[in-house]
């Protein structure tokens, strides 16, 4: 069998210098940037939706959940696998096929009412998260050395601009036109990334001999959606039906067989060797239980905020005002990314990664009784990203101070499908108890406040316990404050970058 990590080990250690230079690199630093601010406006689409969406695909809750978790569970798969036909076939190819996708996807939510269908293009939209590795890999090869940290930057900041300006974009799309707009408006937004990707992003050659894992990919896929079907509808089914122990079953049989597939291919979808390092591991089932504290509150602060007030909890606040409320927490995140740099660097990323997961954790604890009114929600949603800004900036760079050189990329591509993951379970975790814990209004079922304060409650527990795995990672050094910045793209980039 080939050794991954030394025969990668010449293409990441060769220079620092881009391998070709583009003629205009701040058009292409915009390009990228436009690209990532588009991706993540993608994420927090359908969140304002989230309280409507039974009743608009005509749809339980449970069922409803998944017009959600599609678009992560796709984004969990697509982004280790287009990371390596990235580095096979070269980012440009690759940058437009996602575009397409995304694109599909938008039109196919854009012109349905029913369930399915919006998953189908939930789930191709899903494919536009690896535009923000393949952007990352394209800047590294093409910016100069000396542009390349504040290109990194200002990706950066355009990922936390995007969820800022998403949630009340969205929000006033959906309040005064058709929901469905919302998905025309994705179309075009797909339709200029297109645009920009063909005329404007030069062609990057492929670095890698690697091959596909076709197989691989397509365990990893099975064993989510039967563990994340169980979890959603085991409270349908019965939690001890046949049905929902033969999902969980059937993604335990499947991930055992993904592990052992995964250790006898030359070229893994996902490198298990590394990950088997006790500071990789800890670190890696931290970043699931972050990812998972993180996504609770998107699914459930729109709920509260605006469920009616006849229900006695809600706060009957429109979608914009919704939108609105929620905003503060993309700024917070961008804000706090850098502080916990500086802290880093004093105090190493581990304390910041434990710090972070604490913040998140008691924010959610406070949470519980602090809900009677829309300015409580926007307090705890900007502690909670300030906790997730402390959390996020410290993983790479535990990730990065754990394994050779060689294997940073790889090392850093399975974070990242660390947090992908815990953004899918919390989905699903979150929607199955909304949807077993409701109320009558209206005619309707409604999450109750007891299953509102029960999700945060389970959120809270969850950062929690990522902060005890936080303790268990050996300290490292501390790190330069630029490094920890840098490192905090370093899991979004394909696998074999430079």
């Amino acid at each position: 069998m080939r050794n991954v990590g030394r025969r990668r080990s010449n293409s990441a250690g060769s220079s620092t210098r881009p391998a070709l230079t583009a003629r205009h690199p701040a058009i292409l630093i915009a390009v990228l940037s436009v690209a990532g601010i588009s991706v993540s406006l993608m994420q927090t689409l359908i969140i304002p939706l989230i309280p409507e969406l039974p009743k608009l695909l005509d749809a339980s809750p449970s069922d409803a959940s998944w017009a959600v978790t599609a678009t992560l569970l796709t984004a969990a798969v697509a982004t280790p696998v287009f990371g390596r036909l990235g580095d096979m076939y070269g980012a440009k190819p690759m940058l437009i096929t996602c575009a397409l996708m995304l694109i599909g996807g938008s039109l196919i939510a854009a012109m349905t009412t029913a369930l399915l269908p919006m998953i189908v293009g939930r789930a191709l939209q899903g494919f536009g998260i690896p535009i923000i590795p393949l952007g990352i890999s394209v800047l590294r090869a093409c910016v100069p050395a000396e542009k390349v940290g504040s290109a990194m930057g200002l990706m950066s900041a355009s990922l936390g601009v995007g969820g800022a300006l998403g949630l009340p974009l969205s929000a006033v799309i959906a309040q005064h036109y058709d929901w469905h707009v919302l998905f025309w408006f994705a179309t075009a937004l797909g339709v200029m990334a297109l645009v920009m990707f063909t005329t404007l992003v030069p062609h990057v050659p492929s670095r890698s001999d690697d091959r596909l894992d076709p197989i691989g990919a397509l365990l990893l896929a099975a064993g989510l959606v039967t563990l994340l079907l169980g979890i959603s509808k085991g409270q349908t089914w019965g939690w001890t039906s046949g049905l929902t122990l033969g999902m969980f079953g059937s993604s335990l049989v499947v991930f055992a067989v993904f592990g052992w597939w995964e250790l006898r291919v030359p070229s893994p979808t996902v490198d298990l060797r590394t990950t088997v390092r006790r500071p990789v591991l800890a670190t890696n089932v931290a970043s699931v239980a972050v990812a998972f504290g993180m996504f609770g509150l998107s699914l459930v602060a729109p709920q509260i905020l605006e469920m009616p007030r006849e229900t006695g909890f809600g706060l009957g606040q429109s979608m914009l005002a919704t939108g609105l409320w929620m905003a503060p927490g993309g700024l917070a995140m961008m804000v706090a990314s850098p502080i916990a740099a500086r802290i880093a660097a004093v105090r190493g990323p581990r304390f910041t990664l434990v710090a972070g997961a604490a913040i998140i954790s008691g924010s959610y604890a406070a949470g519980v009784a602090l809900l009677a009114a829309p300015w409580q929600i926007m307090l705890l949603n900007i502690t909670v990203s300030v906790g997730v800004g402390f959390a996020y900036a410290s993983m790479p760079a535990l990730i990065n101070a754990a394994v050779p050189m060689s294997e940073t990329a790889a090392a850093n591509g399975i974070n990242a499908l660390a947090r992908s993951l815990g953004t899918s379970i919390s989905s699903a975790v979150i929607g199955a108890i909304l949807a077993g814990m409701t109320v009558s209004h209206a005619g309707s079922q409604v999450p109750s406040l007891a299953g509102l304060q029960t999700a945060l409650l389970v959120a809270a527990a969850v950062a929690g316990l990522a902060a005890v795995l936080a303790l268990l990672i050996p300290i490292a050094r501390p790190v330069e404050p630029a490094a920890v910045e840098e490192a905090a793209l370093a899991d979004l980039r394909p696998r074999t970058a430079p």
